[in-house]
């Protein structure tokens, strides 16, 4: 018996891992456009969807961070929804809180809270990215300390108990400073990734992408067009470290923070768009954002797309007016047809109104050209002209529609289905319709007319 629950065990857990394998999906198998940006506050999301979304480009990546303190549900759905509308992906960094200096050390005991935050969100697209930290082999990122072994079990645990609610969860490590040499208050991203590893053996298969923050360096004034550690390809340099380190996942690239200091004047000349068309346009690559939309405090307004007077520099509209894809990420869409009303008797080939009562459950907004209803035409009923305005994710909504009786008097049974692109995704609901001759509605209507008489006698 112990035996055939051990057998029984197994198979869930080999179910669960393929269900997770096969939840998330690639994100290059699917038209996608890369260009993307940072921002700190989500005011700013229209400026990124104009930058991002530009030149025949559609659905683009910001990345943007949530803080322990700012957990609350109502104002990150809003955010949400207002990214689903503008067509932007995403991508969101958790972190702690700012005490000085440095950063709280990540807690244990709160991994549960931010699952259930994380979780409670209806995401924008199927794919929900999660960066789990910030560059770890900085000190100040980790409490006050460098720790690789403490940062690696937390890594595994978040992304294990994510995986548990939802396998669609797409977890992300932390970005790290290539640059940082070994010292009190940084460590060796080469020594830190193998100090994490002798403490997970197992850590790289909890992650499903790789986060880079392939800065061009020395001072973020390096090349556009730089190859090796601490350049715009830093993120080429990580991945043949981590095959050299034993790793055999292959890894797609969020390219989180990357970006030229400037001196206020904006000055880069052509080295975005030369990054994008160049280092950039490598097929590993998911997304770039760079590092930092809009920011006038120091020390971080030397990176920033625009200036103190609320314009953006010139490699804004540089990057602006670049050649992007049109993307197509896949989103969960469901719905449920709450009711039916339809008149229940008319004449061979008339065509009656009809309402259907609909609640949108998934994640994408259902519009006329994409969502339609589905109805099992062999039974002879039709229907057409339907009709409805944008009902977005959580919405209930009406659909209008005609309903065309069929040639032939008869009882007549069918089936309605909400579907997308003639792929159906709701419940099944049916309706009766009783299909007579001219002849049968007028004796119908003089015997609703001695009904209605005699009712009133009874008055």
């Amino acid at each position: 018996m112990h035996k055939f629950l051990a057998a029984i065990a197994c198979v869930l857990i080999f179910l669960s891992t393929a269900l997770n394998v096969l939840a998330i999906y690639d994100p290059t198998d699917v038209t996608n456009n890369k260009f993307g940006i940072h921002i700190a506050d989500t005011t700013d999301l229209e400026d990124a969807a104009k930058l991002v979304n530009s030149t025949g480009g559609d659905w683009g990546y910001v990345t943007f961070v949530i803080q322990k303190g700012e957990k609350d549900i109502w104002r990150w759905q809003k955010v949400f929804d207002r990214m689903r509308q503008l067509h932007l992906i995403p991508i969101v960094r958790i972190a702690t809180r700012g005490l000085g200096e440095i950063w709280e050390k990540p807690s244990f005991g709160e991994i549960d809270g931010w699952v259930s935050f994380l979780n409670s969100l209806n995401w924008v697209i199927k794919n929900r990215y999660v960066i789990i930290g910030n560059e770890p082999n900085h000190a100040k990122e980790w409490g006050g300390e460098i720790n690789p072994e403490e940062y690696a079990t937390y890594l595994k645990e978040f992304s294990s108990k994510l995986k548990v609610v939802s396998p669609d969860f797409f977890v992300l490590p932390a970005g790290f400073d290539a640059s940082a040499p070994k010292s009190k208050e940084t460590e060796d991203e080469v020594s830190y990734l193998k100090r994490m590893l002798a403490k997970e053996p197992d850590i790289f298969d909890h992650i499903d992408g790789w986060t880079s923050h392939s800065y061009p360096n020395p001072g973020f004034t390096g090349s556009d067009n730089g190859f090796g550690r601490g350049t715009v390809r830093t993120f080429d340099w990580e991945l043949s470290l981590l095959k050299t380190l034993g790793v055999k996942k292959d890894f797609k690239v969020f390219i989180t923070e990357t970006g030229w200091v400037h001196d206020g004047e904006g000055i880069l000349e052509d080295k975005f768009k030369n990054a994008y068309s160049g280092a950039w346009s490598d097929k590993a690559v998911v997304a770039v954002t760079p590092f930092i939309l809009a920011y006038q405090e120091p020390p971080f307004e030397v990176f920033s797309w625009k200036n103190k007077d609320g314009k953006f520099f010139d490699f804004y509209y540089q990057v602006q007016d670049l050649e992007k894809q049109k993307g197509e990420p896949l989103q969960e869409t469901k719905g449920e047809i709450l009711a039916l009303f339809v008149p229940g008797v008319d004449e061979i080939n008339s065509k009656v109104g009809g309402i259907a009562l609909v609640k949108n459950t998934g994640q994408s907004i259902w519009n006329p050209n994409e969502v339609s209803l589905l109805s099992n035409y062999n039974h002879g009923v039709e229907i057409a002209n339907i009709n409805f305005s944008d009902i977005k994710p959580q919405e209930t909504g009406i659909i209008h529609f005609n309903v065309l009786y069929p040639k032939k008097a008869g009882d007549y049974t069918t089936s309605l289905t909400l579907s997308r692109k003639d792929t159906p995704f709701s419940n099944s609901y049916n309706f009766d319709v009783i299909a007579i001759t001219p002849i049968n509605m007028k004796i119908q209507a003089i015997f609703d007319t001695i009904v209605r008489y005699f009712k009133g006698l009874g008055r």
